[in-house]
C-alpha cells in the first residue's frame, strides 16, 4: 500500500528561501576572501575583482605559513602565530572548565558559611567588561614578570564567571538522591565528583569548550597589550599587523586574505568535529 505524497506547504518553501538567502550572504564574504587568497597583488586590484580562483594559491599560502611577510618584523610565518593561538585557547577552554566546574561544585554541594556570598562574588565580576579590569589585570601581570610568557597570555583569562553560572544552574538540576546514594556507597566528596557529577556533565563540558575555545582564539586586546614579542603573536593579532598602517604603508592584500583563510579553519574544524555535542549539550540535560 503507498502512501500519499506530502501536501505542498508554502510556509516550508518560504522559510527554506529565506535560510538560503541567509546562508549566501553569510557565505559570500567568506568567498570572496579565498578567491583574493588565490589572486597575485595586481589581479586583485583590478575592477571589479575576479570572481574565479587564480593560479597563485599555492604560492600565496606557501608563502603566509612558511615564510611570512618578507621583510617585515611584524609578521612570522604563520604556522608559528597558528601554534600559539592553539595553545592560547586550549590552555583558556580547559583552564575555564576545570576551574569553572569545581567553584560550581563546591558551592552547590558543600554547606560552608559564606558559601553564597562566595557566589554573588563570582557572580557580579559578569558585571564588569573586560575593558574595564584590563589595566589592573595588566599591573598585576608585568609585577609578577609574566610579560611575553605563556602564563601570562592565558592565565588572567582562565576565570569564567558565565561557566561557574551555567554549571551551578545543572547541578542544581540533579536529584538529591545521587547525594545520598554516594554516601551509602561510601563515596567521598572527590570519588562522587569523579563518578557521578562529572561524567553526567560531559555534554555540557563539550558544548563549553567548543564556545571558549572560539572565545579564546580570537582574543585580541589582551595578547596585544600583554605579547611584544613577536614570535608569541597570535593569529588575530599578527593578522592586523600585516595589514599596513600610515601614509607610506603598502599591504599585500593577497597574503592578507590567505593568513585570513588559515585563521578560520582551527575554530571552524572545532565546531565541525564537536557539533554533535555541542548540540546534545545544549539541548539535553542528562540526569
Amino acid at each position: 500500500m503507498t502512501s500519499a505524497p506530502r501536501a505542498f506547504v508554502p510556509g516550508h518553501l518560504l522559510a527554506h528561501a529565506v535560510l538560503w538567502v541567509g546562508l549566501a550572504i553569510t557565505a559570500f564574504p567568506l568567498y570572496l576572501t579565498f578567491i583574493a587568497s588565490t589572486l597575485t597583488s595586481q589581479e586583485l586590484a583590478q575592477a571589479p575583482m575576479p570572481m574565479w580562483p587564480g593560479e597563485q594559491a599555492w604560492e600565496n599560502y606557501r608563502k603566509v605559513l612558511i615564510e611570512g611577510m618578507s621583510g617585515s618584523h611584524l609578521s612570522p610565518p604563520v604556522w608559528v602565530m597558528l601554534r600559539n593561538s592553539l595553545a592560547m585557547a586550549l590552555i583558556i577552554a580547559a583552564g575555564k572548565i576545570i576551574v569553572s566546574v569545581l567553584s560550581a561544585y563546591a558551592v552547590v554541594f558543600f554547606r560552608f558559611p559564606g558559601r553564597m556570598l562566595c557566589f554573588w562574588m563570582i557572580f557580579i565580576t559578569l558585571m564588569l567588561p573586560v575593558e574595564v579590569r584590563i589595566l589592573p589585570t595588566y599591573k598585576v601581570v608585568t609585577d609578577l614578570g609574566l610579560v611575553n610568557s605563556f602564563t601570562g597570555l592565558t592565565l588572567p583569562l582562565i576565570a569564567s564567571a558565565t561557566a561557574t553560572l551555567l554549571f551551578r544552574q545543572y547541578f542544581l538540576t540533579l536529584p538529591d538522591e545521587l547525594v545520598e546514594a554516594g554516601k551509602l556507597d561510601g563515596a567521598g566528596p572527590l570519588r562522587f565528583f569523579l563518578d557521578v557529577v562529572l561524567p553526567l556533565t560531559r555534554t555540557q563540558i563539550a558544548a563549553l569548550f567548543v564556545i571558549l575555545f572560539v572565545y579564546g582564539w580570537n582574543q585580541y586586546l589582551w595578547p596585544l597589550l600583554i605579547i611584544t614579542d613577536n614570535k608569541l603573536d597570535t593569529i588575530v593579532v599578527g593578522l592586523s599587523k600585516m595589514i599596513g598602517s600610515g601614509g607610506d604603508a603598502t599591504t599585500n592584500w593577497h597574503l592578507v586574505m590567505a593568513t585570513a583563510v588559515l585563521a578560520l579553519l582551527p575554530p571552524v574544524l572545532v565546531v565541525i568535529l564537536m557539533q554533535k555535542w555541542f548540540v546534545r549539550g545544549l539541548v539535553e540535560s542528562e540526569k
